[in-house]
């Protein structure tokens, strides 16, 4: 699991939050934000004006000269903002951990949504230990195993920040099929689309992919149509980390425009770069590749990154083929000199046969 996607090097924006304020006697608003540039999130460039806040909501927004409140906040030259929204966060384990969710707060993120790939459900016993280190280490209990479930345990709870997730595709392929290299059967096929259909009516916000991550890489085009498909049923989206953001990015460009079309859905492309130093500068070509789709009449958008740093698991680095199976195998195979000299060898080899870090 790579790193959070999101982050800001200093405050953006003065954030209206919520909080239940007691009104003083003889005002008419408990908060007024005056002279601040305001940005309302619906699109609209931003305008100057005063934002009154009573009983921890927005009352009015306008030229506010005249009212009066007990606490007033000077926003002269400063944004004025409902909050941030991360397209790409991974705070579904976290906010198990701390539901304040202040590493969110503290950068003005007030929405996040989950799920690169794979997503926090659904589960099985034996996706639950491949990935009982991951749970271990935040001393969590894995005690749900759909969606709603998990979101049951969440509004049990409460949390800091509103949260939304996709569905994975990874997630769906593992309760299948595991952590094989093969493709799925016509029986297994219509179990994932059964369950993709069951994550969409639990709430999931679209099917994602994270094609770098085994076992992704074993899943073909054709197979992510088919659950984008599902998606595409329900309104929302097919979100993606391509196949490749290196030598063969603009393959994985065409793999993503064309399960746009075939589904006929929208498409955002996760933190979208060009990787590696032989790379650099072939960004120009990316953007005119999405333009040239959306011009075609795909609705593809991208995030991209606030940073140049990055962060990655094994899996990530090694060949697909290392990774057949799951972790042990991987282990397994690392532990084989012939097997390790195998991989080696592999990644020290420019490819655009897999996303070679």
């Amino acid at each position: 699991m790579s790193l959070p996607r999101r982050l800001f090097s200093r405050p953006l924006a003065l954030l209206v939050f919520a909080v239940p304020l007691c009104q003083a006697a003889g005002s008419d608003y408990d908060l007024i934000i005056r002279n601040g540039h305001v940005i309302d999130g619906t699109g609209s460039p931003w305008y100057a004006a005063d934002v009154a806040i009573r009983s921890g909501r927005i009352a009015a927004i306008g030229n506010l000269g005249r009212v009066r409140a007990p606490r007033i906040i000077d926003a002269h030259g400063q944004v004025v903002a409902p909050g941030f929204i991360d397209m790409l966060g991974q705070s579904e384990l976290t906010l198990l951990v701390d539901p304040r969710a202040p590493s969110k707060i503290f950068q003005g993120i007030t929405t996040e949504i989950t799920g690169e790939g794979e997503s926090v459900a659904p589960l099985n016993e034996a996706m639950i230990k491949e990935n009982q280190p991951t749970y271990d280490h935040y001393r969590i209990k894995p005690d749900w195993r759909t969606l709603a479930e998990y979101f049951a345990r969440l509004e049990k709870q409460r949390i800091g920040i509103n949260l939304a997730t996709y569905l994975g595709a990874t997630s769906v392929r593992e309760m299948v099929i595991g952590y094989i290299d093969r493709a799925p059967t016509a029986d297994e096929l219509k179990r994932m689309e059964e369950l993709a259909d069951e994550g969409m009516r639990q709430g999931a916000m679209g099917i994602s992919s994270a094609l770098e991550y085994p076992p992704a890489p074993y899943a073909s085009t054709e197979e992510l149509i088919v659950l984008a498909k599902v998606a595409a049923r329900y309104g929302v989206i097919y979100a993606t980390h391509m196949r490749d953001e290196g030598n063969a990015e603009m393959a994985a460009l065409d793999e993503t425009f064309r399960i746009g079309r075939e589904a006929q859905l929208p498409v955002e492309i996760f933190h979208l770069k060009t990787s590696g130093k032989r790379n650099w500068g072939a960004m120009p070509q990316v953007v005119e590749r999405i333009d040239k789709a959306r011009a075609q009449g795909i609705d593809v958008a991208a995030d991209t990154y606030a940073y140049t740093a990055w962060s990655n698991g094994l899996a990530a680095f090694t060949p697909p083929w290392a990774n057949n199976g799951g972790k042990a195998q991987l282990l397994g195979r690392l532990k084989d000199p012939a097997m390790r000299a195998r991989m080696r060898k592999d990644m020290t080899t420019p490819s655009d046969t897999w996303d070679n870090e």
